[in-house]
């Protein structure tokens, strides 16, 4: 435990060293001015730090005396509060004056607690120990924070490796763009090539983000390999995926979570689409000739009720054709309404020929949003027939 005792009077430094040695304190530092406590801090003499990414210094607590010459405790406290690597260190001030706006002043400026001089011995002690012992809370929770955020990396990457990597043959190109609000998130996109030039690709919005969402997530994707492969037609898909849901309510052990789901069968061969939409935002549909067509709600969201009631509609498309499916994240601006961002949406959909380096989508991706919240967008264009 390392104490840093900061007066311009020697007697007063004097007195207080000898008050915490016998106590039981051995580590303890001194330094006459602010200058002098700076570079005990890892600081040059003008309080700044020289590197980029400076160390937090070995000093547990910092008795600070209130009036000092050039620099005095008031302004040294603030400085100190400025520096992320610094600001955790507990202050007291040590002052002579009883004023309590003064006093004000000194915990306003990031002070934990103050003694008054002439310093009472058994006053003093009990303020440095709970002091003390409010730094070792504090650490053990940084502590425990760095672990978890050292975990949330970890499970983030592990998120990453089960979204599906970009798709090409003959027939079509798939991909996507992500941007997560949170290290952890709760959107999701996957795609499988089925038999006879068909496709099944899904993008899902798990409610809310974060750990919670995210996990979810983690347990709908472990399903959904088997599920699509299957080649069972989109409301099955659905439907399966609301029962693993359902599994988790057995036990009403979960909170109600749900998300909004789209499901769509590329068929190359015979340029047709067949999807379900689970509450989701409309899909985009863009034809050779200009044609749009949106891919609207066909029942409510997986994971709300038992049972989902959904129904599948089809799309007759031209020979080329384009599909863009996006979460709400995507459109919900805090410039414009949703119409008028589905409206930019679709029109990046029918002029943009890739998403990859593609400076509007960039754009789209950074617009301002009405709230944090998740971001995708899976690009399927369909650029011929299968062997062609």
């Amino acid at each position: 435990m390392n104490i840093l005792v900061v007066d311009d009077n020697p007697t007063n430094v004097m007195l207080i060293r000898e008050i915490l040695r016998k106590d039981g304190y051995q580590r303890i530092s001194t330094a006459s001015c602010a200058q002098e406590m700076y570079q005990h801090l890892g600081l040059d003499y003008s309080g700044k730090s020289e590197d980029a990414h400076p160390k937090e210094p070995d000093v547990d607590l910092i008795l600070l005396d209130m009036m000092m010459p050039e620099i005095d405790g008031l302004q040294a406290c603030r400085h100190i509060q400025q520096l992320n690597h610094l600001r955790d260190i507990p202050i007291i001030m040590v002052t002579a004056v009883a004023d309590s706006n003064i006093l004000a002043d000194a915990l306003d400026a990031g002070a934990v607690d103050y003694v008054t001089k002439p310093v009472n011995r058994i006053e003093l002690l009990a303020r440095i120990r709970l002091a003390l012992r409010l730094k070792q809370e504090k650490d053990w929770h940084k502590e425990r924070d760095y672990h978890i955020r050292q975990e949330l990396r970890l499970a983030a990457k592990v998120q990453e490796s089960v979204l599906t990597e970009p798709y090409e043959d003959q027939a079509i190109t798939i991909k996507a763009i992500y941007r997560p609000s949170e290290e952890l998130a709760g959107d999701l996109y996957a795609w499988f090539p089925l038999s006879n030039g068909k496709y099944g690709v899904l993008i899902l919005d798990m409610m809310g983000h974060g750990v919670s969402s995210a996990l979810l997530c983690m347990y709908i994707a472990s399903a959904l390999r088997t599920t699509v492969k299957s080649e069972a037609a989109p409301d099955i898909v659905l439907q399966q995926l609301n029962a693993k849901f359902d599994q988790l309510y057995m036990n009403d052990s979960l909170t109600l979570y749900y998300m909004t789901a789209i499901y769509v069968i590329v068929d190359t061969k015979n340029d047709v689409i067949r999807y379900a939409n689970a509450g989701h935002p409309p899909g985009i549909v863009v034809m050779e000739n200009g044609e749009v067509i949106q891919m609207e709600t066909t029942g409510h969201p997986v994971g709300m009720f038992p049972e989902l009631h959904i129904d599948v509609k089809e799309i007759s498309c031209t020979h080329r054709f384009r599909v863009g499916l996006y979460t709400d994240g995507l459109v919900e601006s805090s410039v414009q309404s949703l119409d008028m961002a589905i409206a930019d949406l679709t029109e990046l959909v029918k002029t943009e020929t890739d998403i990859d380096d593609s400076l509007s989508w960039q754009q789209l991706f950074e617009n301002e949003s009405l709230h944090e919240d998740d971001k995708c967008l899976v690009w399927v264009d369909v650029h011929h027939r299968q062997g062609v």
